[in-house]
């Protein structure tokens, strides 16, 4: 046991603690603030408190746990609301009130609730490490198994189906004891037997993600943007409409309103898969600004680890932080506090390793041991730079470490485009990898009309440039109709309201279908107009209004589409009667 030494903010100095390592896991003072020690030097420990430490005085005592931070992962994780360092929130809610008790420490699972257990295995088969021994139904959509945990080698000397609690002992692998669950350090990534190209396509239902700038299954993005800019809508959006099993979102240093409006929307809504509560597949962390700013980064760790935990049983996870900012905040702050030489804009020369520590947990694998499987962790974290500067420090940090950036665009946020994301700034570098993948199972000319509106969407811009200088009057019939295109293009396809119920969600089908007419109605509108007078008869046509219709009907049939390109076939032929 040591002493505090000097207290500044959330960084505590102790001393006497001779048996201490770097990264354990201490209690501080009498109330037993939770911390993790993060420098050693001089026979002096600096420890990053995760509690408020005000009234924490010189000479109280600091308790070694032989542990380093880490949390319990095992049945019971999903539909759960966590903090920072792993406690539940609706028991100390329960318990103590609407403000956390400093130095409560309550187990993250609930370890009197009894799980219905079924082995797969038998007495005498040797297992190793990742190898599935059974599994319990631990919400109506989710089947957990159980792991044999790193570590343990060997034949099963003991195994029987049962009623347990997460503290009962289930399994014998030679003088090993197997419980339902166990503890994992969350510094630490998860191991795994191979990792395999991302090439599937992680649909999110967002129409200007999901066919200019996709994600695949396993992949990393970043979704930078100022105030306002919609940053927290795109992450609401993609747990509620991604294509994975599990959702893991990390609320890291955000205001609490709007983490507020998580908790209270994701109960009530209902996952459009499986017609289940989302809560079913979700867990929640939540770390708010007003919380203290050292456990933000237990957060996106903690996060990082749970989701790993349930990719390893062969599960498609998304992994959303919102947002990283605030935990480089932190470190800054930290790293003050421990007069280390600073980097740019004052944050830790170790800002970008750190940040690619985490971002690196994603992948698309095979986990280890046995049945062979395949799971994936996407990992999509928000940053918040001040004023919208996209070259400052943490962007372009983890603009290093991530493959696809969705630029968001206060311009467009003031014009009531949303999703607000920037089509000429944000980029994917997954686009070739997932294109055979979708040409071959939603259409055949997906990769083509993707790359046509890009086109359309980039001369867009240049043509603007002329237009502010000699004004539209000028351009030549083919100009005007390709910024008619491009209008098209952003208006009728890539602006969606997440308020909509028919517009919220498009399926890859229904994004093909809408850019097949908008494409054939202007491929089609360049033969047969040939002057203003054929352009002025072009936008009069009612087609117009069909299309953008579309958008905004509930999952319309092939049928219907069909019909449209009918009815684009004979508006343009109507123009060219009418000449």
């Amino acid at each position: 046991m040591g002493r505090v030494k000097r207290i500044s903010g959330p960084l505590v100095e102790a001393d006497q603690l001779p048996e201490a390592r770097m990264y354990e896991l201490v209690r501080v003072g009498e109330m037993g603030l939770f911390g993790e020690i993060i420098q050693m030097k001089d026979g002096v420990c600096s420890i990053q408190v995760y509690e408020d430490t005000e009234g924490l005085q010189p000479g109280e005592p600091v308790v070694c746990t032989g542990l380093p931070l880490s949390i319990m992962v095992g049945p019971g994780l999903i539909g759960s609301i966590l903090d920072g360092i792993g406690r539940p929130l609706p028991i100390l809610q329960e318990k103590y009130g609407d403000y956390i008790s400093r130095g409560v420490s309550l187990p993250t699972l609930d370890e009197k609730k009894q799980w219905q257990f079924h082995a797969s295995n038998d007495i005498g088969e040797e297992v190793s490490p990742g190898d599935v021994i059974g599994w319990i139904q631990e919400t109506d959509v989710v089947k957990h198994h159980i792991m044999i945990p790193p570590g343990v080698t060997g034949r099963i000397t003991g195994l029987s189906s049962g009623t347990y609690s997460i503290k009962d002992v289930i399994a014998e692998v030679e003088g090993n004891q197997i419980k339902l669950a166990n503890r994992w350090p969350v510094r630490h990534s998860r191991p795994v037997a191979k990792r395999l190209s991302p090439s599937i396509p992680m649909v999110t239902g967002q129409r200007v993600l999901d066919m200019l700038f996709p994600i695949a299954r396993g992949g990393t993005a970043c979704v930078p943007g100022p105030f306002g800019s919609g940053k927290t809508v795109v992450q609401h959006q993609l747990a509620k409409w991604a294509d994975a099993d599990i959702i893991v979102y990390v609320g890291c240093g955000e205001r609490g309103n709007e983490m507020t409006d998580v908790l209270n929307e994701f109960p009530e809504l209902l996952d459009p898969k499986t017609g289940a509560p989302l809560m079913n597949r979700t867990v929640l962390i939540a770390n708010t600004s007003n919380m203290p700013v050292a456990a933000r980064e237990a957060s996106v760790f903690s996060g990082s680890t749970i989701a790993q935990y349930y990719r390893d049983m062969g599960y498609n996870v998304a992994l959303m932080a919102d947002s990283t900012s605030r935990w480089a905040e932190a470190m800054r702050e930290i790293s003050g506090r421990l007069e280390e030489m600073p980097g740019e804009e004052g944050f830790p020369a170790y800002l970008a390793s750190r940040i690619s520590s985490f971002y690196e947990r994603a992948g698309y694998v095979e986990p280890s041991g046995k049945p062979p499987r395949k799971g994936s962790l996407t990992m999509i974290g928000a940053v918040s730079p001040p004023g919208g500067d996209l070259s400052e420090p943490v962007v372009q940090a983890t603009l290093r470490a991530v493959k696809v950036f969705w630029a968001l665009d206060s311009q467009l946020a003031y014009k009531r485009h949303f999703p607000s994301v920037n089509w000429l700034n944000s980029y994917s570098l997954y686009a070739d990898d997932v294109g055979p993948h979708l040409d071959e199972n939603v259409g055949t000319d997906w990769t083509e009309l993707r790359q046509r509106i890009i086109a359309i969407l980039d001369e867009e811009s240049h043509l603007e440039e002329i237009v502010r200088l000699v004004g539209q009057d000028a351009l030549s019939p083919n100009q005007k109709l390709t910024l008619e295109f491009a209008r098209s293009v952003r208006e009728d396809f890539l602006q969606q309201n997440a308020f909509v119920p028919e517009d919220t969600y498009t399926s890859p089908e229904k994004q093909l279908n809408l850019v097949r007419c908008i494409c054939a109605l202007y491929t089609g509108a360049e033969r047969v107009v040939e002057d203003d007078d054929g352009f002025n008869l072009f936008m009069k046509l009612p087609v117009h209004e069909e299309i953008a219709s579309s958008k905004n009907a509930n999952e319309p049939s092939e049928a219907h589409f069909k019909s449209l390109m009918e009815s684009i076939d004979k508006a343009l032929d109507s123009i060219g009667g009418s000449r």
